[in-house]
């Protein structure tokens, strides 16, 4: 196993996961009181298994078509686009 990209996949979606919409959404939920945290904790994890699953095969299959360079480029492009789109709607 190679724990370098492990350890540096682990780091950069728990960074990018603080503070985000999905925290605090599972917050909310956990804050009820008649709701198990530990069903609000099982929830969410699943949902992150899920969409990261849907990551992988799509990273996976992407590789196939498109160099790991051009992924880079497209990748930095959109959170760009992400970026400004947030900054004009604010």
């Amino acid at each position: 196993m190679d724990y370098k990209i492990l350890l540096t996949v682990f780091a950069t979606v728990f960074i990018a996961e603080l503070g985000d919409k999905t925290q605090l959404a599972t917050m909310l939920f956990a804050a009820d009181k008649e709701v198990s945290k530990w069903v609000v904790f099982m929830g969410a994890s699943l949902a992150l298994v899920a969409t990261s699953a849907l990551g992988v095969l799509a990273g996976g299959v992407l590789s196939e078509y498109i160099s790991e360079k051009q992924l880079h480029y497209i990748a930095g492009a959109g959170f760009i686009i992400i970026g400004i789109w947030t900054l004009m709607k604010a």
